[in-house]
């Protein structure tokens, strides 16, 4: 037989309004959150999909923001690079006049002036730096200035002018995300953006018996090369030209030396490794390790050529200076020429960055809406639905209390009023 005390009732109506109220709370924060999963045991496996794809939706929005970087900052290089080519243009078209012969000495005095002022706006773009407060040709040494003028006199002219320019910059290391696994390459160094020839280094050290004594590496470009002992001459060049490195390398037949060669226009940077070998210093191509991003070139033992175009420009001005139309004519058209190739096929390879960058941003302006959708599916309320559950809720509530109210039993208390 059940005993039934007098609040017993009460604990079971106070029971099950409590959990009407727990209902209509949690179906209001629901509503207020937009979302319907509230605990995990709410639903566990909408709950696991949900965040594998709001983990997807946090990658897919950070690509998209570095997708945005790359192209605003393909957008300042290019216009850059667009003003570095019309000032060479300009240069090409007094190296033009200044050959065709019919100009005195003074006049040629005058182009020379021009093409040192435009000289000094060429090294001002080379210099310029982004929104971002980094350099935009120094590579990764962002807060280097990467063009460095060297001014003094030369012959025939009457005021100081450029008399070379200095690469204090490094290689364009710096890299984006824009995809799963994919980089875009952000930058393009002044020692490639700003070339002309290509560079060649001819080692005159006899190096037929030369064998590797210390385990270690070199660098050319940024590339590590390693070296092991007993390595030999061909096997060093091989490793060079088995490396990602923009250098071939080979044997010259008549000093029986290294020859290294760009494989385009650009500054080859080269420096022994830490770890104790000292490879390229034997070999005769330098003379030590770099210094505040210079190579430095072992120029009593090798041959060093390949000159940027600050170099041709400033060979074309000192040949308008000494009125030599006929180097103008030639080497100084000549490496206009070349500096218009260079900067030609930099602007190109800017554009194709940008072109690829732009595609990438697109496709993910696409994606994202379709995972947003997904997080939606697995998480989100149908408010119309929420609504009418919560209104019919409220009205099973109120009419819960008005029972309980009228069902309650009367006890001692009511007899002693």
């Amino acid at each position: 037989m059940q005993r039934i005390s007098t609040g017993m009732p009460f604990d079971n109506s106070q029971f099950h309004i409590r959990q009407q109220q727990s209902r209509i709370s949690n179906l209001q924060n629901q509503i207020t959150s937009q979302n319907r999963i509230q605990d995990l045991r709410d639903d566990p496996l909408a709950a696991a999909r949900a965040v594998r794809y709001e983990s997807f939706l946090t990658r897919l929005e950070r690509f998209e923001q570095n997708a945005l970087y790359a192209r605003d900052h393909f957008n300042i290089t290019h216009a850059y690079l667009d003003s570095a080519l019309g000032l060479v243009q300009r240069v090409r078209e007094l190296a033009v006049q200044g050959a065709n012969g019919t100009y005195a000495p003074d006049d040629l005095r005058l182009m020379a002036i021009e093409v040192n002022e435009l000289l000094r706006e060429l090294v001002s773009v080379s210099n310029a730096t982004g929104p971002d407060g980094n350099r935009l040709f120094a590579g990764d040494r962002a807060f280097t200035e990467p063009f460095r003028v060297v001014e003094g006199m030369v012959e025939g002219g009457r005021e100081s002018v450029v008399l070379r320019v200095e690469y204090r910059g490094s290689g364009a290391t710096r890299r984006t995300e824009i995809s799963e696994g994919t980089f875009a390459e952000l930058d393009i160094g002044g020692g490639e953006a700003f070339w002309a020839e290509r560079m060649q280094i001819f080692s005159s050290v006899d190096a037929a018996n030369y064998r590797v004594n210390v385990p270690g590496s070199f660098f050319l470009n940024g590339i590590e090369i390693p070296v092991t002992v007993g390595d030999t001459l061909p096997s060093i060049a091989a490793r060079i030209n088995d490396s990602p490195a923009p250098v071939r390398a080979s044997i010259d037949p008549s000093t029986r030396g290294l020859a290294l060669e760009g494989t385009g226009p650009g500054l080859i940077r080269a420096e022994d490794g830490a770890e104790g070998a000292s490879v390229l210093r034997d070999l005769g191509i330098i003379r030590g390790n770099m210094e505040s991003g210079v190579t430095l070139w072992d120029e009593t033992r090798s041959r060093v050529s390949g000159g940027s175009m600050f170099d041709m420009m400033i060979r074309l001005r000192d040949a308008m200076f000494r009125g030599d139309g006929e180097f103008i004519g030639s080497q100084g058209i000549g490496g206009m020429d070349m500096a218009l190739g260079n900067l030609t096929t930099r602007i190109a390879e800017i554009g194709s960055r940008q072109e690829r960058v732009e595609a990438t941003w697109q496709r993910l302006n696409r994606e994202i809406p379709d995972v947003q959708s997904y997080v939606a599916r697995e998480t989100g309320v149908n408010m119309a639905t929420a609504a009418t559950n919560l209104a019919m809720m409220d009205l099973a509530h109120r009419a819960s209390l008005q029972t309980t109210a009228r069902l309650l039993p009367v006890t001692l208390l009511d007899f002693l009023r």
